[in-house]
């Protein structure tokens, strides 16, 4: 939720390493933007689209569309994703009929200060896997203090792996 938190400079982090390949990429925060709940009315079976107006939701979900790969990262609040990023995941609901993002790639990112970031990975996975994406993989991170996230080895490493994997995939091959 942090514009400039750990869990959004580790996301930073992979998006660098993708760009160095030639590769266009670009950082969408859900940070100072409003993303009102799904209200489980059900009228997204019908129009395709979730029918909730008023906030920045429609903006961040085109974007998705756009995307050939997804980098979704959340910090972890209570051993989950924060709630702003539950409720992205949840109005996406609108997409399931159709499977509108079903055969895009992605890269879950979690970040905790000390637990929790299994479980928060498993609910970014749920929504992945619901909505058919081929996995790339994950990072994990533990950081608590800002950019203290980079000190995480493992998780640079993980990030490292995961932008490898995403040139891998985008790079035009001879």
């Amino acid at each position: 939720m942090r514009k400039d938190g750990n869990t959004a400079q580790i996301v930073r982090y992979i998006l660098a390493k993708v760009q160095t390949a030639g590769i266009e990429t670009e950082f969408v925060s859900l940070a100072d933007r409003e993303i009102k709940p799904c209200t489980g009315c059900e009228k997204c079976k019908e129009t395709k689209w979730c029918v909730i107006e008023g906030d920045d939701w429609s903006a961040v979900a085109e974007k998705m569309l756009e995307a050939e790969v997804v980098v979704l990262g959340s910090p972890t609040y209570y051993y989950d994703i924060n709630g702003q990023m539950k409720n992205l995941i949840d109005r996406t609901y609108s997409f399931y009929h159709d499977r509108k993002l079903a055969g895009r790639n992605a890269v879950a990112v979690t970040v905790c200060a000390d637990r929790g970031c299994e479980r928060s990975l498993e609910t970014i996975e749920g929504f992945l896997n619901t909505h058919q994406f081929s996995y790339l993989g994950h990072v994990c991170g533990k950081a608590y203090l800002p950019g203290e996230i980079m000190t995480d080895a493992r998780a640079v490493r993980k990030s490292d792996e995961a932008a490898r994997k995403i040139i891998n995939l985008l790079q035009p091959h001879d």
